[in-house]
């Protein structure tokens, strides 16, 4: 089977444009990564959106961005899952072009989310929970959040403090990430003091909401033209998990069986083991999500992911590195295009062009988004060629 490569990759800064529309933001990113990829042009495209419906009140993405891009006449069409939307966008990407449906792929995540403010907003993010049993109730997936981590702080008696270390180890990467929300480090003072966003969650227990536009250019390693003179990423390993979407419905919500499979089946893909990989870019929506996926992942034991936080530069403790350029805490979270962030943001760290937030001798990336508090579960593996 022929190497499927990342070609080309663009991102829009996270954060709030007002000033921007949806198609103005993706168009940006596509024009980044289009350029990036030496002209090569894209016969079939996916968006990754979960929001603009309601948000931006539009909808018909696949046409809307192909007309303004100039793609008119290529197969587009948006990609609907949650939080794992852009991690779900990638894959169909990924499958037309191993299936030889498409020669070239654009895959574009574009969330706007400031197109609609205040309680407006936070209604919207609670479609992404089963509306009938969940929502209904006014459980946003902020309130699902605290719900597990209450669980989890009965079910193992963690220092409710440990948890601190994963926005933290998020706040250092940031720092030098230009595309970054928020580019400030976060002390563990600040942290402690920091207000309550939902007991027993705080303020910097959860990532921002936010705007932003990622884009990939997806190929087979034979048609590359040979103007690109970047390193080239392969997608190794690609799984897409689904689960049940209500907490109520699940044997045991502490156990993210989705994620577990999908890193199982991506790696099984790749031929490789979770402990094989260089850095991990996981799915931090909350501190208690980034110990739950750890778990998932095999990287800790049941109970005992909160232990590998530790407020250090690009890394934790006894493991390796995470959310190395912020993640969705310091990052910001852009909702759907949060999945192709993560890949532009591997690809940059095994092309060797991360700067200061460079993991060294980077070969191999696990990079996973997640929809419904799990419900969806996307990972892939992203390997280095020589």
């Amino acid at each position: 089977m022929s190497d499927v490569v990342i070609a080309g990759i663009g991102q829009m800064p996270v954060g709030e444009h007002y000033t921007s529309s949806l198609r103005g933001l993706a168009l940006d990113a596509i024009d980044m990564a289009l350029k990036d990829a030496s002209g090569l042009t894209p016969d079939i495209m996916y968006v990754a959106n979960m929001l603009a419906p309601v948000v931006s009140h539009q909808a018909h993405l696949g046409a809307l961005i192909a007309d303004y891009a100039g793609l008119t006449g290529i197969e587009a069409a948006t990609i609907e899952a949650g939080g794992a939307s852009g991690g779900a966008a990638l894959r169909m990407g990924y499958l037309a072009v191993t299936a030889g449906a498409a020669d070239v792929a654009l895959v574009i995540g574009v969330e706007k989310i400031t197109d609609k403010l205040g309680t407006g907003a936070e209604a919207a993010q609670m479609l992404n929970v089963d509306s009938d049993w969940e929502a209904v109730q006014g459980l946003t997936p902020n309130a699902q959040a605290a719900l597990l981590m209450q669980r989890y702080l009965h079910e193992y008696h963690p220092p409710r403090s440990a948890f601190g270390g994963f926005p933290r180890v998020a706040h250092a990467n940031a720092v030098s990430n230009t595309f970054a929300m928020f580019r400030n480090a976060l002390s563990a003072e600040a942290y402690e003091q920091a207000s309550q966003g939902g007991q027993p969650l705080n303020m910097f227990d959860i990532a921002p909401v936010a705007d932003g536009a990622a884009a990939l250019v997806i190929t087979r390693r034979e048609l590359l033209p040979a103007e690109i003179n970047h390193p080239l990423v392969r997608i190794s390993g690609s799984s897409h998990v689904t689960g049940r979407l209500a907490l109520h419905d699940r044997v045991d919500v502490l156990d993210l069986e989705p994620a577990r499979i999908s890193v199982e089946r991506a790696c099984r893909q790749a031929d490789i083991r979770p402990g094989d990989v260089d850095l991990f870019e996981l799915y931090d929506s909350s501190s208690i999500m980034a110990a739950l996926t750890l778990e998932a992942a095999g990287f800790a034991p049941r109970g005992q992911g909160w232990r590998l936080a530790q407020d250090e530069q690009l890394g934790l403790s006894g493991l390796l590195p995470i959310s190395t350029f912020g993640g969705l805490k310091a990052r910001g979270n852009p909702g759907g295009a949060t999945g192709i962030y993560q890949a532009v943001e591997a690809a940059l760290q095994l092309r060797g062009e991360a700067g200061a937030n460079q993991v060294l001798h980077a070969r191999r990336a696990l990079i996973q988004c997640l929809g419904g508090s799990a419900a969806n579960a996307v990972t892939h593996v992203l390997e280095r060629l020589a």
